[in-house]
């Protein structure tokens, strides 16, 4: 169970209230009756010794013997109360006489002081204070165990009484009392715990389908549904959900179904243009072959019309591959490849050697897809030289279990708003140049065939010049090699390297 979950918040909760509820409730009832069972005791012991002191000191002389006080005190100390008892007067021939009902417990040096000061200070009768002397009393520890210790002086002359009863029964009584309210205290946290997980399941449990139901519809279930009875917070809440999921899946449908019909339509233009193409293709090559026997007027026409029809060629290729990826169709042919003998050849097939300079040793292997390699390779060189400045530097070079090439040109570098978009398709980072020779599909092109190999293409600007390229590709795959339904097309730098010192990005 996470600390920070809900039903472990709600539980604590609950047993800190039981908990403050259940320790105020029993504190209070302890003290109550701490008080009750002391005042209890109290005043009957100090009742009875009032009492006592009156009925057996006043038979006794003026000046009474010691013996005749220590008769008197064991008498006192005999009544069911069970309190000691010491006297102390002045006895017949002078001096004083302390009479103990147990010499070993009670003598004058266990009362206090104060106590002693307070029995024996005589107070103005008035109106308000009838007598002069009045009885005291304070509670105190021997050896560990409590006591309740009294004193009063006999009104009209007499011998001054103490009382020291022993408290240690009321102790073990509020002890006692204490075990129980704390069993008591733990069975209401207990209760509490239990309580706060009925309450945590039975509020907690919709929250928790609901939760589930929405990582199910974050993982594409849209058909997802809660549900739903009650009419509480929770039943709207599901209902809510039910509505909102509703919505959702229809939306989507509906957006799947105009991405769908949109593709079938690039896809079907494409295969519909290649037909037308391919003728006109042909009679543009014948064009191109008679343009020394034509017009010189006519000439730049031909010139033109051969020209655009490549780039139309191309860009039919383009989308047709583009087609393919959104389909989830392309398919990797793999093979373990040289990568410096991969790049070597596609350089030399576009004409690029005197304008790249390439840094790769022979012999790093890698299980690839050639051709898509070449595609990606040929977009990002004919992308440097076209919008970078030469010389292009390639570098191969392999970290960990992945194979890194890096595209360098010594160009301008790419502006910051660039950056995020030079993967875009049909992006052009100039509005000057709508109908460059490039399609916008080059670099987006060369990202797709990146990721179906597992791997990634950055951009970045250099801090000595120039824009860098980095391909990441894992050396190896678990992706099964299947035929591609492919044909060669978007091999190249934005859907115009066909042709060797064609290609193009799309960002710059």
């Amino acid at each position: 169970m996470r600390w920070v979950s809900l039903r472990l918040r709600l539980m604590l909760v609950f047993a800190l209230v039981a908990l403050a509820a259940a320790v105020s409730a029993s504190a209070i009832a302890y003290w109550l009756n701490r008080d009750a069972v002391l005042t209890r005791t109290q005043n009957a012991a100090l009742d009875d010794f009032r009492k006592s002191l009156q009925d057996n000191t006043g038979s006794l002389p003026l000046t009474p013997t010691c013996p005749e006080l220590q008769e008197a005190a064991d008498r006192m100390a005999a009544t069911s109360q069970k309190y000691e008892v010491l006297l102390i007067d002045k006895v017949t021939g002078g001096g004083s006489c302390a009479a103990p009902s147990d010499r070993d417990l009670f003598t004058l040096e266990v009362v206090p002081e104060s106590l002693r000061k307070a029995v024996n200070r005589e107070r103005p009768v008035t109106d308000s204070n009838r007598y002069p002397y009045h009885l005291y009393w304070q509670r105190i520890t021997l050896d560990g165990k409590p006591y309740l210790v009294g004193g009063a002086k006999v009104i009209g002359g007499g011998p001054t009484g103490y009382l020291l009863k022993s408290l240690d029964n009321e102790r073990a009584d509020l002890n006692s009392l204490a075990w129980s309210l704390g069993i008591a205290t733990g069975l209401a946290l207990i209760g509490s715990a239990l309580l706060a997980q009925a309450a945590a399941s039975t509020v907690l449990r919709p929250v928790q389908r609901l939760g589930d139901a929405a990582r199910r519809l974050g993982e594409g279930k849209l058909d997802t549904r809660l549900q739903v009875s009650g009419t509480d917070e929770l039943a709207d809440l599901s209902r809510t959900f039910n509505r909102a999921a509703e919505s959702l899946e229809k939306r989507v449908e509906e957006l799947s179904a105009r991405e769908a019909a949109s593709r079938r339509f690039v896809a079907d233009m494409s295969h519909e243009l290649r037909t037308p193409l391919t003728a006109i293709t042909a009679v543009t090559e014948v064009l191109e072959d008679e343009a020394e026997n034509l017009d010189p007027m006519i000439a730049p026409a031909v010139q033109l019309v051969v020209s655009e029809t490549r780039r139309l060629n191309d860009l039919v290729e383009n989308l047709m591959e583009v087609t393919r990826f959104d389909a989830g169709t392309a398919r990797l042919v793999l093979d373990d490849v040289d990568v410096a003998d991969q790049v070597t050849a596609c350089i030399d097939a576009r004409a690029w050697l005197d304008a790249v300079e390439l840094d790769a040793e022979r012999g790093i292997m890698a299980l690839l897809d050639p051709r898509r390699l070449d595609v990606i390779l040929a977009n990002l060189i004919g992308n440097a030289l076209k919008h970078g400045g030469s010389p292009v530097r390639v570098a191969v070079r392999t970290a960990d279990d992945s194979l890194v090439i890096e595209v360098r040109d010594h160009g301008p570098g790419i502006p910051e708003d660039v950056l995020p978009h030079v993967f875009d398709r049909f992006y052009k980072a100039s509005a000057s140049r709508p109908r460059s020779e490039g399609s916008g599909l080059g670099l987006s092109i060369a990202l797709e065939n990146a990721h179906i190999h597992g791997g990634e293409i950055t951009a970045a600007n250099s801090p000595d010049g120039g824009a860098v390229f980095t391909l990441t590709l894992p050396r190896g795959t678990a992706t099964e090699s299947e035929p591609d339904d492919g044909d060669g097309s978007g091999a190249d730098g934005d859907g115009d390297g066909s042709s060797p010192g064609t290609a193009e990005g799309n960002a710059r």
